[in-house]
């Protein structure tokens, strides 16, 4: 049975691209399962939580329940980074953006972008003794990579193969100050507990997609396959954001836009 499931953030209102991101994961599976992805709770609102049961209620959506929301979850990452620590794999990390763009515009640094923005130069590399700390925490790339070894994945169909991430990823933040984990680790714990066999979403997160199949390795959980679709975009061209109110489902709900319209407006 293929699984897949829809993970919105519950930090503003649903638009047109979740609404094309959902009817995508629903439509490419037997078992559709919901996520609410509130792991960010300064920014995280109850109130755009119902809105996202409503709206894809609306659309005509059913998913199991209960849902799973992140925030409930804190003890699984928190096991998950345990695992990695222990596995020497994991080093705390001190420096803020300002530090690391002062450390790239080094002469023998170049400026390169990865999944979450500028790739960290390895500024806090290292493997302190010790219980593991509170605060941020970064995977050590190049010795995941040596620890996992050569990997593989399913992308659109095509095997694809991970490498070269230490530089082109660099070491990412798998925890977060005040979170306790970050969407890295705690995307790739949450697929393996609801059993999601297909991950559906956007062409904007292909790239972070290799890291995932590392962590996969490492904490010893089965490798989904991928579909990255399609984004849909506005008359510019733009990728729509959470900020674009003016493309959010409830206004065209209010304007009296039915769920086949939407389907029609983003191409379905």
């Amino acid at each position: 049975m293929i699984t897949t499931r829809f993970a919105p953030s519950p930090t503003g209102p649903l638009h047109l691209g979740h609404a094309y991101a959902a009817l995508v994961a629903a439509g490419a599976g037997q078992r559709f399962l919901l996520r609410i992805e509130d792991i960010d709770q300064s920014r995280a609102r109850p109130d755009h939580e119902a809105a996202i049961y409503d709206d894809l209620a609306w659309l005509g959506l059913r998913w199991e329940h209960p849902v799973m929301r992140q925030s409930a979850r804190l003890p699984a990452y928190r096991a998950a980074l345990a695992q990695l620590w222990n596995m020497g794999l994991l080093y705390p990390c001190h420096c803020n953006r300002r530090d690391i763009a002062a450390a790239i515009e080094a002469p023998q640094e170049g400026a390169q972008l990865g999944p979450d923005g500028l790739i960290y130069p390895g500024t806090c590399r290292a493997q302190p003794a010790g219980p593991m700390p509170e605060g941020v925490l970064r995977l050590n790339m190049a010795a995941a990579l040596e620890r996992a070894g050569q990997l593989t994945y399913v992308n659109n169909d095509k095997v694809e193969r991970v490498e070269n991430l230490a530089k082109t990823c660099g070491d990412v933040v798998l925890a977060r100050r005040d979170m306790g984990t970050s969407y890295h680790l705690s995307v790739v714990v949450d697929d393996a507990a609801q059993a999601v066999t297909l991950v559906t979403r956007g062409e904007d997160l292909a790239e972070a997609t290799p890291v995932h199949v590392v962590l996969q390795a490492l904490l010893g959980l089965p490798h989904p396959e991928y579909l990255h679709h399609r984004l849909v975009r506005d008359d510019a061209g733009k990728r729509l954001a959470k900020r674009d109110d003016a493309r959010a489902l409830a206004r065209y709900r209010a304007e009296g836009a039915s769920p086949a319209d939407i389907r029609r407006m983003v191409g379905l």
